[in-house]
């Protein structure tokens, strides 16, 4: 089995694990991810958790923020696989040509579902039940290119965006570790992606309003989607103002009072608040307040003197800009 000069190109932290194993197994030429970004409150110039992780191991890095910087960087290497793992840019054809079999890049999703930039989300969003990880040969379209492999993962009731992205990660280095061993046999899979597509775009502040007139389970699925930001949020009613809250935690109850989506039915002592929806109602238990820490939703309910009847306002009135 021939060895493979391999180069990694990746750029947050989803990507390390998988840079990990490339180290240890098919330890890459070259690192390539994206550029410094500022950071935190002084906006600092910040490397990528990729490029700290790279540069700690003494692997050469270069960062490139476009498909020309990209090919340039791959030609000084000419590698016959380039792995990438949420790099952040679509590449054209002039950097992917370079690597002698390809780009092969890891998904997290059974494509052709869920393509783009945020698939753990939006399946959890969705309600899904079952996902997987793709390794599939990156051509110019959104997660278009022809499958490698593809494996699928059951997604568990109390999965949130966090724990779910955790566990694909893990499992899709023994995918990322058999499609290497394809590639290094010389004649890797190329299957053409079969069945409906659908999209997966990047989370906005807007998508994270919480519209308590849906069904609970709606409700619910969406904290879960959220968990790795932009978090879930809404509008409290409290001392007469309304307060940006980030919901963090929430279950389904069937402990509603039958009341108009948005009323708080009742107060839970030890455990949180419960919010009717347009059918059920879901059990808040842990928030964070804009500004503040996290709390468990009974003690920012006991704190705000939050009671059964209180309204949490719906996106359309609550959001300053009125965007639903």
């Amino acid at each position: 089995m021939a060895n493979l000069k391999t180069v990694f190109m990746g750029t947050p932290e989803t990507a390390v694990p998988f840079l990990d194993f490339m180290c240890r197994e098919h330890p890459p030429a070259l690192v390539i991810t994206m550029p410094d970004r500022p950071a935190g409150r002084g906006l600092k110039l910040t490397p990528s958790p990729v490029k700290v992780f790279a540069a700690a191991r003494g692997i050469p890095v270069e960062t490139a923020d476009n498909s020309a910087a990209v090919a340039s960087a791959l030609q000084n290497v000419k590698p016959d696989v380039a792995v990438v793992v949420a790099y952040g840019r679509l590449l054209k054809q002039d950097a992917l040509s370079v690597p002698a079999m390809g780009c092969l890049n890891i998904h997290f999703s059974l494509l052709p579902a869920y393509r783009g930039a945020a698939p753990v989300q939006w399946a959890l969003i969705n309600g899904e039940t079952e996902t997987g990880v793709s390794a599939f040969w990156l051509d110019e379209g959104m997660d278009t290119g022809p499958l490698c492999l593809a494996k699928r993962h059951p997604i568990a009731p109390e999965d949130n965006a966090a724990s779910l992205m955790s566990k694909l990660a893990a499992f899709g280095v023994d995918i990322l570790d058999d499609a290497l061993e394809l590639s290094a046999a010389g004649s890797p899979p190329r299957i053409a992606q079969s069945g409906k597509p659908s999209a997966a775009p990047l989370l906005r502040t807007e998508d994270s309003f919480l519209d308590f007139s849906r069904p609970a389970a709606e409700i619910h699925n969406r904290v879960r989607g959220l968990a790795l930001g932009p978090r879930a949020r809404v509008y409290c009613p409290a001392g007469g103002r309304k307060t940006l809250v980030q919901v963090l935690k929430t279950s389904l109850s069937p402990a509603g009072a039958g009341g108009a989506p948005g009323t708080i039915a009742r107060v839970e002592r030890g455990r949180g608040f419960i919010v009717e929806c347009s059918d059920g109602a879901v059990l808040v238990e842990s928030v964070r307040p804009e500004g503040k820490n996290t709390v468990s939703a009974w003690d920012f309910a006991n704190g705000l003197r939050l009671k059964a009847g209180d309204v949490f306002a719906l996106p359309c009135a609550g959001r300053a800009d009125g965007a639903a």
